[in-house]
């Protein structure tokens, strides 16, 4: 099993300055540079201070200098948001400012407040359609004199300007759900990213399943697949409890921005109400702290050697969370020295 980082900046409030946020992100980056995960993956996001990312490539390049060793990942930027021919040629461009170090995730996009602005009309489908598009666009790009007819890029031949730095271009990832999606990314020799989000080890086990069917029926290597899962290390049983209650707060808010129903000023949904979060039983605390990887280190590790058992190969410990960063920190730091020595 091999672990990486998966944060991005978050603002709560208008009150925190963004360099200071920027300067806690590079701070956990760094932590986990130093602490030897394989990855660093940061998205794209737009328009959100829930998820500040407009750009993965810009901050990717900008950690290059505060990192030595961690692989550079987008985790992911959204296809339809790209031309194929830009995606490859910033994508190479990273790479080559990186000195090799990038990962490229690529993903249909989730939130429909992003698609009504960036692509007023654009339903998840056709999102996807745009994703299965343009990822395969990639490589040939790369390889050069690339020409296309299709269903929505059409271009004479065309070569990446830069090329990457890594011979074939950067690793590629499909974030993947149904089993429609596994089977594409695997089919085209991509590795695979799952989240199960709030829904636990069912989940978890339904999305390796999709994996597996779908490398039943590809004939050539097996590619990689990444589980991320939000993750706190806890320094005991209480601290695991509160936890618990910020992940419950995090996921009602994730919620609204998914529903896109509530009031945004300046960046930032309208405050939920303490009525509000506490009428969402589904994220209710106690099932965050069921089907999350929350607990003292003993507990995650058991909830990792599960993860790993069923194949997983790469496990990625998404951290935001609304936390601060002082309690980020530590349980990232409790995670690098007492649970990834425990598996070699």
């Amino acid at each position: 099993m091999e672990f990486s980082l998966f944060a991005h900046m978050e603002r709560l409030t208008p009150q925190q300055p963004h360099e200071i946020l920027y300067e806690e992100f590079v701070s956990l980056c760094k932590l986990a540079d130093e602490g030897g995960m394989r990855a660093i993956w940061t998205g794209e996001h737009h328009g959100m201070e829930f998820t500040i990312a407009p750009n993965p490539f810009l901050t990717l390049v900008d950690l290059a200098h505060h990192t030595k060793n961690a692989r550079l990942g987008t985790g992911t930027v959204i296809a339809p948001f790209w031309h194929p021919i830009k995606l490859a040629g910033e994508a190479a461009a990273a790479d080559v400012m990186t000195g090799g170090r990038i990962e490229l995730g690529i993903a249909r996009g989730a939130y429909s407040y992003e698609y009504e602005r960036l692509m007023p009309g654009l339903e998840p489908w056709e999102a996807g359609q745009r994703m299965r598009e343009t990822a395969p666009l990639l490589r040939p790009l790369w390889q050069g004199d690339c020409a296309h007819d299709g269903g929505y890029y059409s271009f004479p031949a065309t070569t990446s300007a830069p090329k990457p730095l890594q011979d074939n271009g950067p690793p590629i990832w499909i974030a993947a759900r149904d089993p429609n999606s596994h089977e594409f990314g695997v089919h085209q020799g991509f590795n695979i990213q799952v989240t199960p989000l709030w829904q636990g080890m069912e989940e978890i086990e339904t999305l390796m399943g999709r994996f597996n069917e779908a490398c039943v029926s590809h004939h050539g290597p097996r590619p990689k697949i990444m589980l991320l899962h939000h993750s706190y290390v806890a320094s005991d049983s209480d601290d695991a409890v509160l936890a618990a209650k910020e992940l419950s707060r995090f996921y009602c808010y994730f919620g609204a921005w998914f529903q896109n129903k509530r009031a945004v000023s300046q960046g930032l949904i309208e405050n939920l109400s303490e009525d509000e979060l506490a009428a969402n039983k589904m994220m209710a605390p106690e099932n965050m702290a069921r089907d999350l990887t929350i607990g003292t280190a003993q507990d995650v590790i058991d909830r990792i050697k599960r993860y790993e058992d069923l194949g997983y190969d790469e496990y990625s410990f998404w951290i935001d969370s609304g936390m601060s960063f002082e309690r980020k920190q530590a349980s990232l730091r409790r995670f690098i020295d007492d649970v990834m020595p425990a598996f070699g």
